[in-house]
């Protein structure tokens, strides 16, 4: 009878037992099994970033060994984790631990009186840097210059067949979208290589639903505030084989619009500009058809509704609105009719041209708490299956 296999041991485990052996005498007194034990466990693989859940050596005994030690030998811990879980093709050279993306951020200055400013830009303040250049911690400017891009650290990784790409210093990545970007994908039919047709994203960040509308063959137009992120969907949108435009300035002149043959454009600015500027370019003779628009911000999109609204609109073509928001799970229903509330008063009462198709349920958010997109579909036929 042949023998059981046996469990493979965890790597991360085996070196970190491994590098507890190297330290001084007097530090190999320490309980190596309650070290061992409190290590983390699990982790995500970004090329050519290994990546810590968030806590990872902040318990037991582990910050006042690793704040006794010298640097060098910390340093062989941190390298010791990464060349146990690289692999022959996938070599990792950068550590860091996941913290929670903050809502508002601190004032650079503890005793400063200035108080806490949203984090609208979603930045990762709270990543913990533990090995590896991961680029300049403070771009001189607020926009950065191509040398602090070049200067930064680009992860990246695959979903549904899509690769996107970004600066983990400067940017989130949200892997719980992927659920998402692949109901887009499957539920809405593609659209023929019909240049008219467009999606658009009012919360662009690296393009984590723009490359699931560019898919389906639909052109994209996008606003985004993060000039970090934007190069992330640049760099991304390459990768996927989708031609993309930059535009850092205001549209001063909308017949250049028609001009722009890339599948994507991107806005890098306030999307409470989008409204305006579809209508300039609608104005001055663009057939812009938008079948989509995503408002994809938590915990909640309904700044950019009403925009949304009128965008989509403005086509005189049907089409659909995805509405994200955070929302207790006992009120997801009560919300989904304030929401057709809304919608039939911008159509001057319930005359039918606007439904609350569908509520996706995303992901947990918190306890009792799910991400939902709200589908609205606007227009006055059954919406397409």
């Amino acid at each position: 009878m042949p023998k059981p296999s046996r469990k493979p041991e965890n790597p991360i485990s085996v070196a970190v037992s491994s590098w507890l052996t190297t330290l001084p005498e007097s530090d190999q007194k320490l309980n190596t099994q309650e070290l061992v034990s409190l290590a983390p466990k699990r982790w995500v693989v970004y090329p050519p970033m290994l990546l810590l859940p968030s806590g990872s050596f902040t318990s037991g005994p582990w910050p006042s060994l690793l704040a006794s030690l010298p640097s060098e030998h910390t340093a062989r811990l941190w390298t010791a984790l990464l060349a146990a879980v690289s692999t022959k093709t996938v070599v990792l050279t950068h550590l860091a631990v996941n913290e929670g993306i903050p809502l508002h951020l601190q004032p650079p200055e503890p005793e400063a009186i200035t108080a806490e400013k949203e984090n609208i830009l979603r930045s990762p303040s709270s990543l913990r840097l533990l090995h590896g250049d991961f680029g300049p911690s403070v771009a001189e400017n607020p926009v950065p210059s191509q040398a602090d891009l070049d200067a930064a650290l680009w992860v990246s990784t695959r979903q549904n067949g899509l690769t996107q790409v970004w600066a983990p210093r400067w940017t989130m990545f949200s892997r719980g979208n992927v659920k998402e970007k692949a109901r887009l994908l499957e539920q809405f039919p593609p659209s023929p290589s019909d240049k008219s047709k467009w999606a658009v994203d009012l919360y662009a960040g690296i393009g984590y639903f723009v490359f699931s509308y560019a898919r389906l063959g639909l052109r994209v137009l996008c606003w985004e505030l993060n000039p970090w992120s934007v190069e992330g969907l640049v760099r991304g949108a390459r990768a996927n084989g989708f031609s993309v435009r930059v535009v850092t300035d205001l549209l001063s002149s909308p017949n250049g619009f028609a001009e722009w043959d890339e599948q994507i454009i991107v806005f890098l600015q306030d999307n409470a500009h989008a409204a305006p500027t579809v209508q300039s370019v609608r104005a001055a003779g663009v057939k812009l058809e938008v079948v989509h628009v995503n408002c994809g911000f938590l915990p909640s999109s309904s700044g950019s509704w009403r925009a949304a609204w009128e965008i989509q609109r403005g086509s005189g073509h049907d089409g659909w609105l995805h509405l994200h928001e955070n929302v207790g799970v006992a009120d997801i229903e009560r919300r989904r009719g304030e929401i057709q509330g809304l919608v039939d008063r911008w159509c001057d009462g319930p005359t039918g041209e606007a439904r609350v198709e569908h509520v996706e349920r995303v992901k947990t958010f918190a306890p009792g708490v799910w991400h939902c997109v709200f589908d609205v579909y606007a227009g006055g036929k059954k919406p397409p299956s």
